[in-house]
């Protein structure tokens, strides 16, 4: 008797590629992350050459086209990547996400062909580490009202502000920076760190939650750089927020991943304790903790199985991926704290994964957009009123 999450196979209708991507992640994942993140996680500390590792699987610009560097694969298998990554730990999917769905989309999206030659292909080999900036210390859920600012001179860029919460922002090469220009129109920036002076970072230690990602701040005074820095096609903050679109579909992926290791690990458990003579897996509680566990999982495989149609098609909008971002890290969330359960005190201990799931989901409730926010943009949606 096996233990599955793919309760109703969705992974039958999977083409030969997103099943390769799927399943060469997971065994990476097995092999490369889970002996070493417990470690890595107690200590604070990002695992060793990670950023090398990750490029040779392929786990940077995975959608962006094969002629800049990426793979081309479409978003059902980035998204699978991003599950099985997730289910590693979220610091490995971030540090892809932060790439691939923030960085490299960015350049590719707004930037122009010199750029995308110029940066994709280092980003995608690894050779460059990204940061993404747009939240700041006073603004978080109102990233228009930012203060970050440059003006233009012929020749070159000065911007002053500060982003805060910014994932590799001490180790980035380079980082997306979105700021007002002179008409007070947001605009992004490719910040290389090997081209703009007057440009300083820090890393923000002792958190519970993120442990083994680099997480810091993005500071300018007076930073100058080329002019051709610029991200031509950028004109507005909707910009920065379609490219946060592709990152909460990461998000959505991601957090199934989660789920799925915490479920079986929890499975397995009830299948091995035993108490008063009997598996505790025989226990009506323990089966209904674990029966809403897998229809939960599957409820959002689904979601984001046809999410991923709708990316593959140009058709999704941010409100469908804001209600999959919700609604699965939501998911994560609960069968994280089931499985916990399950374990009893085992369940806190470092011979098992899901405390250290559990304080990674605490910051996805309210990465890239709160539980609350993302409520309200449903909320929006339907009624058509705006209560935000």
């Amino acid at each position: 008797m096996g233990i599955s999450t793919d309760y109703y196979q969705l992974y039958r209708k999977l083409t030969d590629e997103q099943r390769l991507i799927r399943e060469s992640t997971f065994q990476w994942v097995k092999s490369v992350i889970k002996p070493e993140i417990e470690h890595s996680f107690k200590k604070g500390r990002v695992l060793d050459d990670i950023v090398e590792k990750l490029a040779e699987i392929g786990g940077f610009g995975l959608i962006i086209p094969e002629v800049y560097g990426g793979i081309g694969a479409d978003y059902i298998a980035y998204g699978l990547m991003m599950q099985e990554l997730e289910r590693g730990d979220t610091s490995i999917r971030v540090l892809s996400s932060i790439q691939t769905s923030l960085v490299m989309y960015a350049i590719h999206r707004f930037g122009s062909e010199e750029q995308k030659q110029y940066y994709l292909p280092k980003l995608a080999s690894g050779a460059y580490l990204g940061a993404f900036g747009l939240t700041e210390p006073n603004y978080g859920s109102n990233a228009a009202a930012m203060h970050s600012h440059f003006q233009t001179t012929k020749d070159k860029i000065v911007l002053n502000g500060s982003k805060l919460w910014i994932g590799n922002a001490e180790k980035c090469d380079v980082a997306i920076v979105w700021a007002k220009n002179a008409s007070n129109a947001i605009q992004g920036l490719i910040v290389d760190t090997k081209k703009t002076t007057n440009f300083g970072t820090s890393t923000i230690h002792d958190k519970w939650s993120f442990r083994a990602s680099n997480t810091g701040e993005l500071i300018f005074s007076e930073a100058e750089m080329p002019i051709g820095q610029l991200l031509p096609k950028s004109r507005s903050i909707k910009d920065a927020y379609e490219c946060l679109n592709i990152g909460r579909y990461a998000v959505s992926w991601g957090s199934i991943g989660i789920a799925q290791d915490c479920y079986e690990i929890a499975l397995q458990y009830s299948r091995e304790r035993i108490q008063f003579g009997k598996p505790i897996g025989s226990n009506q509680l323990i089966q209904k903790k674990l029966a809403e566990m897998i229809t939960e999982i599957t409820k959002a495989q689904l979601l984001c199985f046809e999410l991923g149609v709708l990316m593959n098609e140009g058709k999704a909008n941010y409100q469908q991926i804001s209600m999959a971002k919700r609604n699965n890290v939501s998911m994560a969330q609960g069968v994280a704290k089931d499985a916990r359960q399950i374990l009893g005190g085992m369940g806190i201990t470092g011979d098992y994964p899901i405390m250290r799931h559990l304080m990674n989901i605490e910051t996805l409730i309210t990465y890239q957009g709160t539980h609350e926010m993302h409520l309200l943009i449903t909320g929006r949606d339907i009624t058509g009123f705006n209560a935000i």
